[in-house]
């Protein structure tokens, strides 16, 4: 296959514009909690396969293609409500710059730790926004608030998985995208710059999610709060998180 169109093949699922929009348009099309955690886990999984698994030569601009797609989306996810398709918006921003690793000669085996990080946190997300849609009927932000007095352990589970997924420390995603700045920093200031407004943009975007959901008046009407058994699945994932980021930042840093 030449490289063009295996680049374009590989672009709908490490994300390129405007390729980039079909995941997004599929993901907001599912609404099955458990399909949308398979299409998290496996679609940037394909797109390494696609790539590691060809000679792929891959040209300068789609770094810059890379770059300007995450920043589009991470833009973006300022001003989104719906939670699954701010957790969409954030999948997309960071895929897309697998390319980076790609390109710095990164190990297959690596990569796909990569990938499986970068989404883990994003599928725990996807598990709490069907937790909200059960409870409220839907999940988007500033439509209900309050809900630190109103289910107080699902607001501390859901503020510590929205800081996994923006690239915080100790997480896997921190110490990734930590590596990428510095990979890039000193023969592409520029990448270097806009890999970190970008980072940024992530934490702007998760305070005002976070905002949108935590802060406000509470509801008066009874909500069940997370139960026990599902607060140790969310603290065991995280804890493995923060191992696996901690181990991660000693192999790549």
């Amino acid at each position: 296959m030449p490289d063009f169109l295996t680049i374009l093949l590989a672009s709908i699922f490490l994300p390129l514009f405007p390729m980039s929009m079909i995941f997004n348009i599929i993901l907001d099309k599912i609404k099955q909690c458990w399909l949308r955690v398979l299409l998290i886990i496996f679609w940037p999984l394909i797109g390494l396969l696609i790539v590691l698994n060809s000679n792929l030569d891959i040209p300068d601009w789609v770094l810059t293609v890379a770059l300007s797609t995450s920043f589009l989306y991470s833009l973006r996810m300022l001003t989104l409500r719906e939670v699954n398709q701010w957790s969409g918006f954030l999948a997309t921003s960071f895929w897309g710059l697998l390319w980076l690793p790609i390109t710095q000669g990164v190990s297959a085996d690596l990569l796909y730790w990569f990938a499986i990080s970068i989404s883990t946190p994003l599928v725990l997300l996807v598990l709490l926004s069907a937790d909200l849609e059960k409870r409220f009927g839907a999940a988007y932000t500033g439509l209900y608030g309050g809900l630190a007095r109103t289910i107080p352990r699902y607001a501390g589970v859901l503020v510590i998985v929205v800081i996994a997924a923006i690239a915080t420390p100790l997480f896997p995603t921190f110490f990734i995208m930590l590596d990428m700045v510095v990979e890039t920093v000193s023969n592409k200031p520029v990448a270097a710059l806009t890999l970190l407004f970008i980072w940024l943009l992530w934490s702007w975007a998760g305070a005002r999610l976070i905002q949108g959901l935590i802060v406000g008046r509470a509801s008066k009407n009874k909500i069940a709060d997370m139960n026990l058994n599902s607060i140790s699945f969310y603290s065991i994932v995280l804890i493995v998180l923060i191992g696996s980021g901690v181990y991660l930042g000693g192999v790549i840093l």
